[in-house]
């Protein structure tokens, strides 16, 4: 019984995937890769995320944070480029897990990667649909209230849930609609379609960055840290900084946690492993460089807006074009609003079709339905039943679930599934130390142990209930899982 739970995924097997009816089509150079990379990166935590982590929990230091974030991405980073050059197959870190620590803990971090893309493209809908509010806003169009957002919000002030006086995020369903219906057609489309919008909201970051520099105020920046500099908690008990009144940890350190979310976007390349012309050498590229220049423009942008307004004036949902209104550049918000619109559209984009290509992984697999989740199109090649559902899913959560507990969420996930990534690293060294990697972690043993240690510093960082709902999420995986995945296992079935 242990054994099968823990049985591993030969690489030859994996391989061989690659071959038949099933495979999904080579279609993507370095170029391509790390403009995905951008695109899921540069979004809604650039665009949206900086107010509320800024105004809830770090103030200035919200600097500081986002090199903390992206200093554990730096390892996890490092850690997926190995990975994905030595297994350039669909299906990430649970590909990864599969491959070193078995199929249980491949099952685990597989239903976890359905939890972070799905949360997280909802979230990226929801700053999505309050840019395109505000855009449209400029021209005094106004959508109905009960069309505006999610039906309820979390307040920090008060640390309750409190109504809205809406019903439906409607431009987030929309949105969803559409970039559903692009992605059917195929990723060739999608990823040119991808490159002119990255390109078009990079000049806006670096409009945000050049011309804002010329308003900022140093006394903004004073008290660089007003929460001080921790926020890190064990289930609730402050280990290091000072509790909100709801209870939830505050501080630096928890700020990074926060915006954590605004760096996924690099682990969604290596997804698309299986439709890279040269995946061996244009992964490893593709991950660190968009992780590199998106770490640089986070730290500026998130300067930059803390000195031209006060951290308690931040706006929450659309910080960046409202700082620039506020010192008198109201002409500068028409092109911040239509680059953030374009920008987090190309986010959506980029989780939106990763979240189906591990579906299909898991479904080759038999630990889901094949027939479905595994279904190629016969003429666009791309995998259209799990790209509905996913559709149908982020759709329903942008809708109905307001940011403050979709951000938090998905960080969760996507903490818990880059320590996944940086475990099986060190395993699989010891594991299968004479297979091929073209591309090797440098400074290996420290740099994967360093990833584990910041991710749980970072998971510890998030409120509680964080830590509920992904048990209560990772309770229905187990279900699922010994209920149907493990007595449909390939792996299982061929011993």
């Amino acid at each position: 019984m242990g054994s099968r739970l823990f049985v591993r995924k030969p690489i030859s097997v994996l391989k061989k995937e690659l071959e038949g009816e099933h495979r999904l089509h080579r279609a993507l150079g370095p170029l391509q890769l790390t403009s995905l990379g951008i695109g899921a990166i540069i979004g809604t935590g650039i665009f949206v995320l900086t107010g509320q982590a800024a105004h809830d929990k770090a103030g200035p230091s919200l600097m500081l944070s986002f090199v903390v974030a992206g200093m554990a991405c730096v390892f996890a980073a490092l850690c997926y480029a190995e990975f994905a050059a030595m297994v350039p197959v669909a299906g990430s870190a649970y590909t990864y897990a599969y491959a070193t620590l078995g199929e249980l803990p491949a099952w685990i971090i597989g239903w976890d990667l359905i939890l972070e893309y799905a949360v997280g493209a909802a979230a990226v809908a929801h700053g999505w649909s309050h840019y395109f509010q505000d855009f449209i806003g400029i021209f005094g169009v106004e959508l109905p209230r009960e069309l505006r957002s999610a039906p309820f919000d979390y307040d920090p002030a008060i640390g309750e849930l409190v109504s809205t006086g809406s019903v439906i995020d409607f431009p987030a369903l929309l949105v969803t609609a559409a970039v559903t219906m692009m992605l059917l057609k195929g990723i060739r489309e999608s990823a040119t379609f991808n490159a002119v919008i990255v390109a078009l909201k990079l000049a806006v970051v670096l409009f945000v960055i050049v011309v804002g520099a010329f308003h900022v105020n140093p006394d903004n920046w004073r008290p660089f840290a007003p929460f001080g500099f921790g926020g890190l908690s064990f289930f609730g008990h402050t280990i290091f900084g000072e509790l909100g009144k709801g209870g939830e940890p505050l501080g630096m350190l928890a700020g990074a946690a926060t915006i954590f979310f605004a760096y996924l976007g690099f682990d969604a390349v290596s997804t698309h492993a299986e439709e890279a012309k040269h995946p061996q050498r244009d992964l490893p590229i593709g991950i660190v460089v968009s992780l590199i220049i998106c770490t640089v423009l986070y730290v500026a942008v998130a300067a930059i807006l803390t000195g031209m307004v006060p951290y308690t004036e931040l706006s929450i949902d659309a910080p960046v074009s409202d700082a620039f209104a506020r010192v008198g550049l109201p002409w500068a918000q028409f092109i911040i609003s239509l680059g953030a619109v374009a920008g987090i559209t190309s986010v959506l984009l980029v989780l939106m079709n990763s979240q189906p290509r591990v579906l299909l992984a898991i479904a080759r697999d038999g630990l889901l339905p094949r027939k479905f989740f595994g279904a190629v199109h016969p003429v666009f090649r791309t995998p259209w039943k799990s790209t509905l559902v996913t559709g149908f899913v982020v759709a329903t959560l942008s809708s109905l679930l307001p940011l403050r507990i979709l951000a938090e969420l998905v960080n969760i996930g996507t903490l818990l599934a880059f320590l996944f990534v940086c475990a099986a690293v060190l395993v699989m060294r010891r594991a299968a130390p004479d297979t091929p990697r073209p591309f090797r972690v440098p400074l290996y043993p420290l740099t994967p142990i360093l990833g584990i240690v910041i991710c749980l510093l970072l998971m510890f960082s998030l409120p509680t209930e964080n830590w509920l709902r992904l048990a209560i999420w990772l309770l229905l995986g187990f279900v699922i899982y010994f209920g149907y995945s493990r007595k449909h296992s390939a792996m299982t079935a061929s011993q």
